[in-house]
This record gives structure tokens, C-alpha cells and sequence, in this order.
């Protein structure tokens, strides 16, 4: 049987340059009206039993190539079960080797999240007791921008992730959190919701999902430079999701992303906001070391440099929110590559991993409810 390799799906992204039996020369392809590209899904089909090698050409001008070295990338022959292969990156070419087990296999960036699974975590979560579904608006592709509410509790706490739709790990990890916070028998939940109103938009950028892009939405934009004036021609994600939170408030926000270069988990903070204040800091580092407590997942030892006094710049989510509201904001962010502190030769930093890091985020978050809420 002759190999072939297809795209032409929900998430998928990949352009087949040239195909020499079972060895294929490919290309990511750009998100619509922008530079930007890295993540890659595409199938495989024809191949049981055959060594094929896919030598993604255009890997040295991805948006990041410094999260080609050390990274192997993900297969699956079931798109459940995602396990890491032989990968190499030499000479601006990323090679991936593979010898499927059937005649179906799916190759890909980092386990995929599809609309399809998007659309079966908002049915599932929002049929529970407590949970309250709305819409805030929709894309310039018409789809809904999804939003969970629950909880009673004074303290508004917002949860959003996939701004940057190819860093699917973010929704497994809403994933990991929904499920904590809608358990009925979990005590920590229970006292979140008393404590908390919580308000979960689990992707924030679905046109980008669908397309298989890697940082932007419809119109090629990067909506996590959007904050401080969105539009509704140009990011209309950002402007409902903001609208929504001018009208409750935030106190704590967490958006959850993936790193392609850093092999750790780590959060990213609000430090060069003009109007920061010592409480904002102390809540934000005092959730990182409850973190740290919760999980070995989790470190602070390694991250992003943080901006200098009055230097934040206000186009993203986390500065925008500790500066617009007095929150404490943070940005999470997952390795697309594996969690150096934890190595797992066989799936790296997995879809399970983040789906347990989100629950333990709820639980940090507890923690710390307390002094969060003293004002």
C-alpha cells in the first residue's frame, strides 16, 4: 500500500513538498494573514509496519526554533493515547521517525484538542449542578465564545486559556480544573465555590483552534497583544471576554499557555505594572510557592525575565488585568517539550499531566483563598 499524509481537518496543518516512498519532505504552514507558524497535525496513512522518516523543511524560520532542540514529537494511532517518537533537529530541519503499529497514525505538535472535544467538555461541564453557561460573543469565523460559570463566593476569579490555539496543553489543563471544581464530594472545591465566583472560558481563540494555527485567530492576529484596546473588526475574543470582566471585576486571573522553548512549568507575573503594589506582589508570589508545595510539576527556578518598573507592557492579558483591576494576575505556562524537573521518556509533558496540573492549581488556589480575599 502507497503512504500518504492528509490535513484537511479540524486542527490540522501540514503541506507535503515532496514524497519519495515512505520518506516525505513537508511544511508547516503559516497561520492565515500573519508569519507566524509551529504547530503541525497531519495524518499518516498506508504505513503499517514501515520505517517512514518526515523531514519538516521549514522548521528554522518557525515563530520559536529554539523549541526544536531537545523536543520529540507526539503520534497516536487511536488520537488518545499520545506517545513521544524519535525526533531530530539538525541543519534547520526537524526529522520525525515513525513505524506505525496500523495503517492509520496521527502526527502532531502536542496532543491535539479539537472543537469536537472543545464542544464535548462544554456539554459535559455545563449540564452539571452549579454550572451556569453563557455565551460572550462570537469570532469572526461565527463561533461561540463559550463561558462556565460557578460558584456563589464573593471574590471574582477568572480562568481563561488558548489564546495561542496551538498550545493545546492549556485546555487539558481547564480540563483538570473543571473537573475539581464540579466535583460534589472534592472539600476543596466546595469551599472554592463558597468562597469564589469562578468564570472559565477554556478556548479563547476557537477560529485559530479549527484552522490549525499556532498564535493567532481569523484576522491573523495575536490576541495576546490585544488587551488594552480590542476591536471588534480585529480580536473580538478579547473585547467580549474583557467586556464580561469589566462587569464583575477580577481579583485573581490565571491564563494558561505552553512554552515551546522552556522545558519546565512556571508562571509569568505583572512585576513593571505602573501601578503595582506590594500586596499584588506578595499574593503572587505566595501563590507560586504554594504551587511549588502542591506539585513537584511546578518550579520557580526557571522562566521569563521580568520587566523592569513601569515597563509592562499593557497589550497583554496578565499585565492588562493586574493594572485594570488590581488583580493578582499570572500567566501559567506548560513545556511543549517535557518537564525537565520530571522526564517521561515515553509521552514528555503530556495531556494528563496538564489536566492534573489544573486541578492542583485549584488546589494552591484554596490555599491561599484566605488571604486573597482579605483586602
Amino acid at each position: 500500500m502507497t503512504s500518504h499524509i492528509s490535513a484537511a481537518f479540524d486542527s490540522g496543518n501540514i503541506q507535503v513538498v515532496a514524497a519519495d516512498g515512505d520518506r516525505f519532505d513537508l511544511q508547516i504552514v503559516t497561520d492565515h494573514l500573519s508569519d507566524f507558524y509551529q504547530w503541525f497535525h497531519f495524518r499518516l496513512t498506508g504505513a503499517a509496519g514501515r520505517a517512514v522518516t518526515l523531514r519538516i523543511i521549514n522548521a528554522a524560520k518557525s515563530a520559536y526554533p529554539d523549541g526544536w532542540p531537545g523536543y520529540s514529537a507526539r503520534i497516536s494511532s487511536d488520537r488518545e493515547e499520545w506517545l513521544t517518537t524519535p525526533t531530530r533537529y539538525a541543519d534547520g530541519v526537524l526529522t520525525i521517525e515513525v513505524t506505525p503499529d496500523s495503517d492509520n497514525l496521527w502526527v502532531a505538535y502536542f496532543a491535539p484538542y479539537s472543537m469536537e472535544r472543545h464542544h464535548d467538555l462544554i456539554a459535559e461541564i455545563s449540564s452539571r449542578p452549579g454550572v451556569r453557561y453563557r455565551t460572550l460573543g462570537r469570532t469572526l469565523d461565527g463561533q461561540e465564545m463559550d463561558c462556565l460559570d460557578l460558584g456563589e463566593g464573593p471574590l471574582q476569579v477568572w480562568l481563561y486559556a488558548r489564546q495561542h490555539p496551538g498550545e493545546t496543553m492549556a485546555e487539558y489543563w481547564m480540563e483538570g480544573a473543571l473537573e475539581r471544581l464540579t466535583d460534589p464530594h472534592d472539600p476543596v472545591a466546595r469551599a472554592l465555590l463558597k468562597a469564589a465566583t469562578f468564570h472559565v472560558v477554556p478556548n479563547m481563540n476557537p477560529d485559530g483552534s479549527r484552522r490549525g494555527h499556532l498564535r493567532t485567530n481569523a484576522a491573523g492576529v495575536n490576541l495576546n497583544r490585544e488587551w488594552h484596546a480590542p476591536t471588534a473588526d480585529r480580536s473580538p475574543e478579547v473585547l467580549c471576554v474583557r467586556d464580561a470582566m469589566d462587569e464583575t471585576g477580577v481579583d485573581f486571573a490565571m491564563d494558561v499557555h505552553g512554552d515551546e522553548a522552556i522545558p519546565y512549568v512556571f508562571l509569568a507575573g505583572f512585576e513593571g505594572i505602573p501601578s503595582w503594589t506590594e500586596r499584588q506582589g506578595r499574593l503572587y508570589k505566595l501563590y507560586g510557592t504554594t504551587l511549588a508545595a502542591v506539585t513537584p510539576d511546578f518550579q520557580t527556578r526557571h522562566g521569563y525575565a521580568t520587566a523592569a518598573p513601569g515597563k509592562a507592557n499593557l497589550t497583554m492579558s496578565t499585565n492588562q488585568l493586574a493594572e485594570r483591576f488590581g488583580a493578582v494576575a499570572m500567566t501559567l505556562e506548560m513545556p511543549f517539550k517535557d518537564n525537565d524537573d520530571l522526564p517521561d521518556p515515553d509521552y514528555g509533558w503530556s495531556a494528563d499531566r496538564s489536566a492534573r496540573l489544573g486541578a492542583d492549581c485549584m488546589g494552591a488556589l484554596y490555599q491561599i483563598i484566605g488571604e486573597l480575599a482579605a483586602k
